[in-house]
C-alpha cells in the first residue's frame, strides 16, 4: 500500500495533462485499485478482505513488462534484454493474539527488502526468484522462486499461471510456526522449534484485460500448501491451516505521460 501511494503521488500530477496524449514516444503508466481475499496471517485458516493495488510502467514504444499477481513491488534497474534485475520489497501485516485465537505472542508488520531477478523466454515463459530480509517483525529471510507459462495479446490481454517454491530461514520459520516455552505454558500446545528450509509451494495465476484505451480489468487466484516444519507446526495443526488460497480483483486505468 505504501509502495502504491508513493507512486501516485509521483505520477498524478502529470495525470490531467498527460491522460490525452497517446502516442509512441509517450511512458504509459497503469494503474489498479481493488480488493483482495487472503488469509488474515501467514498459515492463517481464516480470511480478511484487503486492499489491493497495481502500478505498471510501459517505456515509449514497448509493452507493459510482464508481471505476476504474486510478485512483490520492484523496481527493475539493470535489463538486458529480457533480462531484469533489481531492489524489491514486501509488506507483511501483523499477526496478534486475537487473529490467532491464542496466546502465541505477536509478530509485528515486517518490512521485507531485497532483490530479484527474472528472465522472459519469448514473451511465453518467465522465470523469476525473489530473496526478502525482514525488518522489524519476524526478522528472518524470505523468498520464493517460480515459473510462469504466459499467453498475451500485446496489452490487449494478458494471461498467466506458474508453481512456485517458498523457502525461509529458521526465524522465520519460528515467528510463525514455532511455540516457545512460554507459549505452551499459555496455550497447552507443546513447545516447537522448527528449522529453516522450504516451507510452501503454491499456484498463482494471474489475468488482465483491456476495456478499451483506458479502462481494464485485472484478478488472481492463488493456492499455497504449507510443507516441511511449517505443515508439522502445532500451530497450524490447532489454529490454521496447510491450505492457504487468496484471490483478487480490480479496475485499472492507463493513461500517457508525454517525455
Amino acid at each position: 500500500m505504501k509502495s502504491f501511494l508513493i507512486a501516485a503521488a509521483v505520477l498524478l500530477p502529470a495525470w490531467s495533462a498527460a491522460a490525452a496524449q497517446d502516442q509512441s514516444t509517450d511512458m504509459r503508466v497503469r494503474i489498479g485499485v481493488g480488493a483482495q481475499l487472503r488469509p488474515k496471517f501467514v498459515g492463517a485458516d481464516k480470511d480478511e478482505v484487503a486492499p489491493l493495488f497495481r502500478v505498471n510502467i510501459a517505456q515509449p514504444g514497448q509493452l507493459f513488462r510482464f508481471s505476476a499477481p504474486d510478485d512483490s513491488f520492484s523496481l527493475p534497474l539493470i535489463t538486458s534484454g529480457n533480462f531484469a534485475i533489481g531492489p524489491v520489497g514486501y509488506l507483511q501485516p501483523a499477526r496478534r493474539d486475537r487473529d490467532v485465537g491464542a496466546p502465541l505472542g505477536k509478530v509485528s508488520t515486517t518490512i521485507e527488502a531485497g532483490v530479484f531477478a527474472d528472465y522472459v523466454l519469448n514473451d511465453s515463459f518467465r522465470l523469476r526468484g525473489e530473496l526478502r530480509k525482514g525488518f522489524g517483525g519476524h526478522k528472518g529471510v524470505v523468498g520464493q522462486v517460480g515459473v510462469d507459462k504466459i499467453w498475451r495479446d500485446g496489452d490487449k490481454y494478458v494471461f498467466s499461471v506458474g508453481p512456485r517454491v517458498l523457502f525461509s530461514d529458521s526465524r522465520y520459520e519460528r515467528a510463525y510456526f514455532g511455540v516457545t516455552p512460554a507459549a505452551a505454558l499459555a496455550t497447552g500446545l507443546p513447545a516447537y522449534r522448527p528449522s529453516g528450509g522450504i516451507h510452501g509451494v503454491a499456484l498463482a495465476s494471474g489475468l488482465s484485460y483491456e476495456l478499451d484505451r483506458h479502462f481494464g480489468l485485472f484478478g488472481f487466484a492463488q493456492y499455497e500448501r504449507l510443507v516441511g516444519d511449517a505443515a508439522k507446526s502445532p500451530v497450524i495443526r490447532k489454529f490454521g491451516s496447510r491450505n492457504q488460497l487468496s484471490a483478487g480483483l480490480g479496475l485499472s486505468y492507463t493513461f500517457a505521460v508525454r517525455r
